[in-house]
């Protein structure tokens, strides 16, 4: 369905008859299945079926894991909503740390400076492109909405973007840009990255021939039909596929679905134990050297990790590992050319040893 076309208490209604049709047949539990926001939900709709399975299950002290993505307040963890476009971010740090892989797709240096292109400004669209501009230096050169797209060779501010989309329902009359009614011909800008993130099937055999970039994120699910991988993969583009970039979402959905059960938030135990070793490495400093530590510097030592911090590191961990095994696995394996085929097969593997293990 499509949420605009209900009110709020329609589309309570309907989500909680979802959530208890679900549970009926055996399908929403916090130990068989547990499900995620996806594209016109968000933490509201997960604190209504979270809600629901905890009245429908008043005995289970685990009720609340029984899906993630909610609010902080219900259960939810923090960092989870900007999970995948954070994922995306990590992502693209990790490739940039591979300087072989990056020669490789004719790019060089560091995130800063690279003119990206991202379809979307949903969720996962507005939280990568403000990362990866905020944080990375990052030149956010166009954005594809439903209502067209905006370009800016001088670079694209995407909290003015995002806000102006908020308030008028799309990007046509933003000042920002140049704005362009047929978004999609966008994709088709050259630019050093192009970060699909709002629907599949948005490079398609037939626009594929016209991509001009070197390096797409597949920051939505199945952005690249088939076809248009095969023809991208032979112009010597190369692709970070959607199973690795937008994992980030489910990462945090797993810390999330952990702390549930655990019934204990990140960084509870070890938090202020840190603050007291940064605090005596701190006084050790001063005492070596007789002079006081400057305030940015003793800030960061004596603060401990709260659950963001947590949860941030937990994801990058998780992002950099991913993609450390997908090379691995090209560079053991020289007939595997394509990281997509690289993370299936480690998939399929992690798969087929888990039932060996077992003796299945």
């Amino acid at each position: 369905i499509n949420p605009e076309n209900y009110s709020g208490s329609d589309l309570n209604l309907i989500t909680r008859r979802f959530a208890r049709e679900l549970a009926s047949a055996g399908f929403l539990s916090p130990a068989t299945n547990v499900p995620a926001p996806d594209m016109g939900t968000g933490q509201r709709e997960m604190a209504w079926i979270a809600d629901t399975y905890k009245h429908l299950n008043p005995e289970d002290v685990n009720a609340l894991a029984c899906v993630t993505g909610k609010p902080v307040a219900h259960g939810g963890v923090n960092g989870r909503t900007e999970a995948t476009g954070r994922g995306v971010q990590y992502s693209l740090q990790e490739f940039f740390r591979h300087k072989e892989e990056l020669r490789a797709c004719g790019l060089e240096g560091e995130l800063e400076g690279k003119r990206i292109i991202i379809q979307g400004l949903g969720n996962v669209g507005y939280h990568a492109a403000k990362f990866l501009s905020e944080e990375d230096g990052a030149k956010i050169i166009g954005i594809i909405v439903r209502d067209g797209a905006i370009i800016n060779e001088e670079g694209i501010h995407v909290e003015e973007a995002y806000y102006h989309r908020c308030s008028h329902g799309g990007l046509k009359g933003f000042a920002g840009g140049q704005f362009i009614e047929d978004g999609a011909s966008v994709l088709e800008h050259e630019c050093d990255i192009l970060i699909p993130a709002a629907m599949e099937s948005a490079i398609t055999e037939s626009n594929a021939p016209n991509i001009h970039t070197n390096l797409i994120a597949e920051a939505a699910n199945g952005p690249i039909t088939f076809e248009a991988d095969r023809i991208l993969r032979s112009r010597g583009i190369t692709i970070l596929p959607d199973a690795y970039v937008n994992a980030g979402g489910v990462v945090v959905s797993y810390f999330e679905w952990i702390r549930n059960l655990s019934h204990m938030r990140f960084g509870r135990i070890e938090r202020r134990l840190d603050e007291s070793r940064g605090r005596h490495i701190l006084a050790a400093l001063e005492h070596t050297s007789g002079e006081k530590v400057p305030d940015w510097i003793s800030d960061n030592l004596s603060r401990g990790a709260d659950e963001l911090d947590l949860v941030r590191s937990g994801l990058d961990d998780s992002m950099r590992l991913a993609l450390q095994e997908i090379i691995d696995v090209r560079k053991r394996m020289p007939e595997i050319e394509d990281y997509r085929t690289a993370a299936y097969i480690i998939a399929l593997q992690k798969l087929a040893r888990s039932y060996i293990d077992i003796g299945v």
